[in-house]
C-alpha cells in the first residue's frame, strides 16, 4: 500500500556575528539552531505503535503527516499492518508498544500478552461498520433460527450476532455456525455455501455481492457493543507514563485537526486507506469517533454497552461461554482512564 511521506518544515534563524574590522556576516551553526527549533522528545527511543485498516484507526496517519506526534514531544514509529491479526499479534508478544485494535480482542489477547495490553482510550465505536448479512429468502432473525452462519468464532462479527440473536429472544445456539476466518467467510456466503455471514467492512461488501442477500442487523443498532481502542502494554505505562500520555493527548489533537481542516484529513485518511473518495465517505458514515466526552463515559461504570466497564463483562462471558478463551483476564486492568483524566482536568 502506498505510504506518503512528508518531510517536516524546520525554521532556520541565522544569527549575524559582527567582525571588527571587515564588518562580516556569519551564520550561526545551523545545527544547533535546528536543535533549538526542534521540541524536545520524552522518550529517545521511539515508541513502537502498530494500527490498520479499519476507519476509526486511519486518522493516526494525520499525526505521522501533519507532526502531531512532534508537537506532543513523543517519538513514535508507526507501523502499519496489513493484516490485523498480524498486529494484536505483535503487540501480544512484545515486538510493539501500542497497537489499534477492539475491546473484544484485547480481552482476547490480555491474558496472555508478556507485556500486559491496557486500554487507554477510545478512538471510535462502530456505528454500522460491522454487519450481519442474510440470504434473500431470510427476511427476520426467525427464519435465520436453524440456517448456516458464517463467521469467524470469537470475534465481533461472531459478538454482533450473538446480540441480536438475543435482542430478539434467540440465542447462538439456534442458528449452525460455520466457523471461518472473516475474509473466507465472506467468500463462502457470496458463493451460496452459507445462510448468513456476520463481519465487519470491507468484507460485508464482498457478501452483499450475493444476488438478493442484505443487512439485517449492524453495530449502529448496539450502540457500544464494538469500541475500537487505543492499547499499550503496562510495561510501558509503567515505565514511560508521561509518553502514554503524549498518546493520548495526540488522539485528541488529531480530532482538532480533522474539525480544522477536514479536505487535508480526508486526503491523508483516503491515501491510507487505498480507498477511492467514495467509499472512504461511506466507511467514515459507519464510524463514530470519539471525543473527549465520549471517552470519559466510556470509561464510567454504567449498565450499558456504552460503558466499557460493562461492556467487558459482557464480551468476557461470551468469549468464555463459546470457548474461544479459558477464563477470563484481571477486566480492571484492562482498562485505565487515568490519562484521559488527566486530559480532561488539564483541558476543562
Amino acid at each position: 500500500m502506498k505510504r506518503r511521506t512528508l518531510l517536516p518544515v524546520l525554521l532556520a534563524f541565522f544569527c549575524t556575528l559582527f567582525v571588527t574590522f571587515s564588518c562580516a556576516q556569519e551564520p550561526a551553526d545551523p545545527g544547533a539552531e535546528d536543535a533549538a527549533a526542534t521540541p524536545t522528545a520524552l522518550n529517545e527511543k521511539p515508541i513502537v505503535m502498530g494500527y490498520s485498516s479499519w476507519a476509526g484507526w486511519w486518522p493516526w496517519a494525520i499525526a505521522e503527516q501533519e507532526g502531531l506526534f512532534e508537537a506532543n514531544g513523543v517519538n513514535v514509529e508507526l507501523i502499519w499492518f496489513d493484516g490485523y491479526l498480524e498486529s494484536m499479534q505483535a503487540l501480544a508478544s512484545g515486538q510493539l508498544d501500542a497497537n489499534c485494535q477492539t475491546l473484544n480482542d484485547t480481552i482476547s489477547f490480555a491474558g496472555e500478552a508478556v507485556n500486559g495490553e491496557v486500554a487507554v482510550v477510545v478512538n471510535d465505536n462502530s456505528a454500522g461498520n460491522d454487519k450481519v448479512v442474510v440470504a434473500e429468502e431470510i427476511a427476520t432473525l426467525d427464519d435465520l433460527v436453524g440456517k448456516s452462519v458464517a463467521l469467524e468464532e470469537g470475534v465481533v462479527g461472531d459478538f454482533l450476532l450473538t446480540l441480536a440473536l438475543e435482542a430478539d429472544g434467540k440465542s447462538r445456539e439456534d442458528v449452525t455456525i460455520e466457523n471461518l476466518e472473516t475474509g473466507a467467510a465472506a467468500t463462502a456466503f457470496a458463493a451460496g455455501q452459507a445462510d448468513g455471514f456476520a463481519g465487519w467492512v470491507p468484507f460485508w461488501e464482498t457478501a452483499l455481492s450475493r444476488e438478493g442477500s442484505k443487512e439485517i442487523a449492524s453495530s449502529a443498532d448496539f450502540p457500544g457493543a464494538i469500541p475500537d481502542l487505543l492499547v499499550v502494554t503496562q510495561t510501558l505505562i509503567d515505565n514511560e507514563p508521561a509518553v502514554v500520555q503524549a498518546l493520548v493527548n495526540t488522539w485528541f489533537d488529531i480530532l482538532t485537526f480533522i474539525d480544522d481542516n477536514q479536505e487535508r484529513a480526508y486526503e491523508i485518511m483516503a491515501d491510507r486507506a487505498s480507498v477511492e473518495a467514495e467509499d472512504f465517505e461511506r466507511y467514515l458514515e459507519g464510524t463514530r469517533f470519539f471525543t473527549l466526552e465520549d471517552n470519559l463515559e466510556a470509561f464510567s461504570p454504567g449498565d450499558s454497552m456504552v460503558h466499557m466497564p460493562y461492556a467487558a463483562q459482557e464480551m468476557s462471558d461470551f468469549m468464555v461461554g463459546v470457548g474461544f478463551i479459558p477464563e477470563a483476564p484481571d477486566l480492571e486492568a484492562v482498562l485505565d482512564d487515568q490519562f484521559v483524566m488527566a486530559y480532561a482536568d488539564a483541558n476543562g
